[in-house]
């Protein structure tokens, strides 16, 4: 009877720890809802992007995803939030060049630093749009330039912030051109191209889904060219830079994924896949081409990292070229 009792206590005492250690395993990720963070206002470009395919991933990922606008800062607000989240992938960042290889160029004083975000994926690209108010007579770039040098400093162009790309591609034009504008940065695209529309400023170089629906729509918006050299599919009505008359001026942006860093390499893989899975989409893929934006992947998050590597390199050399300063 003794033995029988010890070794029902041994069998108990086994049965207790193994149930313990099963219930000290973490959970399957992902197991609640994901937020995912925006560094620019709705309506922008950022914005459009997350939106576009926010529901696709979370039907991928199996769990609902929030999308969570922090704008400021040249999007560096975000950032910052995402950078010091806890690396458990339910915080992530849809981001660009600027808070990743921009901002931290032009301020080392900001509270993260590139290294404090890791790599997911590249998810899209495309040309910025340059355009105008109508009101300005302006239908070309050269006709800008000109007016640009007739009256320095004159003319307004508005922003998404410092440091975003539309800042960077104004600061490349002038750099090159000699043209004087003054920089009037806003929280977002949405808000930089409703100023150009209300004629508060007068011209911008805007993301393609921020600038092309309100030529087409309202006409309070005159599109004038695309950034890249060469005209964009994307954009096939618009000159590129060459035909309109700067052949040295070549810039386009992307946006891409990012988790906190030390984000086991298993969720981000799974985060990985689950863009991939999401942006591969012919509605989502037909949904960004609308808006002039192309969907653009990585085929691993590594092969994301060396991209950023040398991607940094254009941007901060761009940064120091145009001598762009915090206002």
């Amino acid at each position: 009877m003794k033995h029988l009792k010890f070794a029902i206590a041994v069998a108990l005492t086994l049965g207790a720890a193994v149930c313990g250690t099963a219930s000290a395993q973490p959970a399957a990720y992902p197991n609640k809802p994901i937020r995912l963070v925006i560094g620019f206002a709705p309506g922008g470009a950022a914005d459009y992007v997350a939106r576009a395919m926010s529901d696709a991933f979370s039907k991928a990922l199996g769990q609902p995803v929030v999308v969570d606008n922090k704008p400021g800062n040249g999007s560096s607000i975000a950032a910052d939030i995402v950078a010091k989240a806890p690396a458990d992938g339910y915080t992530l960042l849809i981001a660009s060049p600027s808070s990743i290889s921009v901002n931290p160029a032009l301020n080392p004083k900001l509270p993260y630093t590139a290294r404090d975000l890791a790599a997911v994926t590249k998810m899209t690209t495309s040309p910025l749009v340059l355009a105008v108010n109508p009101s300005t007579g302006i239908r070309t770039v050269p006709e800008l330039i000109a007016a640009a040098k007739k009256d320095p400093g004159k003319l307004n162009y508005s922003t998404s912030g410092n440091g975003s790309a539309p800042h960077l591609g104004a600061a490349l034009f002038t750099m090159l051109t000699g043209a004087q504008m003054t920089h009037v940065p806003y929280r977002g695209g949405a808000l930089a191209i409703q100023s150009v529309m209300a004629g508060d400023t007068q011209v911008t170089f805007g993301t393609s889904p921020s600038v092309l629906p309100q030529t087409a729509a309202s006409g309070r918006l005159r599109a004038i060219a695309v950034s890249t050299r060469e005209r964009s599919p994307l954009v096939p009505d618009l000159p590129g830079m060459k035909e309109a008359g700067l052949p040295d001026y070549n810039l386009e942006f992307w946006y891409g994924m990012f988790v906190p860093a030390g984000t086991p390499p298993a969720i981000v893989k799974k985060i990985h896949d689950a863009t991939v899975a999401a942006m591969q989409l012919p509605s989502v893929k037909a949904a960004l081409a609308r808006e002039g934006t192309e969907v653009s992947l990585s085929g691993s998050p590594e092969q994301f990292d060396r991209f950023l590597v040398d991607d940094a390199k254009f941007w901060v050399n761009l940064v120091k070229s145009a001598n762009v300063k915090l206002e």
